[in-house]
């Protein structure tokens, strides 16, 4: 059997949506209707271990979501062998219908990617309203993680202690 990063060093269960929870970017290619790929990057959040996208009426992704055309998705970080983590997603998308969670969702957006004082999230908020930005639930069919930084050890002495809370990793 081939070794790869996600079987050498799995990322998994509630690891794997803290990991998502915290990414800043999605990457998601989508087929158009002519068979080429549109890849972009874009925000996500995370909500009861659901991943939503906000995207705007004028998008590509749109069109081909709606369209239910083939989808996959990347999250990943690191720029070597010993920080490069990530996780890769086959699936669907299906718009939220639900203005209450929808309103909940734009709020989770403002709170990740903006503050108070923030000098575009006005801007943002109102291109919101003009470009009729909606939410989609990214559906997983099948869901890859990798994160090579477990395997890294920094010098340093070690009681090997952990917290409570932290019963999952290998020692």
């Amino acid at each position: 059997m081939a070794v790869t990063a996600s079987t050498w060093q799995p990322l998994r269960g509630d690891k794997r949506w803290a990991y998502l929870s915290r990414a800043k970017t999605i990457r998601v290619a989508t087929a158009d209707e002519d068979g080429s790929i549109y890849l972009s990057p874009l925000w996500l959040v995370v909500r009861d271990k659901k991943i939503y996208i906000p995207i705007d009426a004028a998008s590509r992704h749109g069109d081909n979501f709606r369209a239910g055309r083939a989808l996959s998705a990347l999250v990943d970080q690191g720029d070597e062998y010993a920080t490069v983590s990530g996780v890769r997603i086959v699936g669907s998308m299906r718009r939220v219908e639900d203005a209450a969670l929808a309103a909940e969702l734009a709020e989770l957006v403002f709170d990740k990617y903006f503050h108070v004082g923030h000098p575009f999230a006005e801007q943002y908020l109102e291109f919101g309203d003009v470009a009729g930005r909606t939410y989609y639930e990214l559906v997983p069919d099948k869901m890859i993680g990798w994160d090579m930084r477990e395997l890294s050890v920094l010098p340093m002495p070690e009681s090997r202690v952990l917290p409570a809370h932290v019963e999952d990793r290998i020692l």
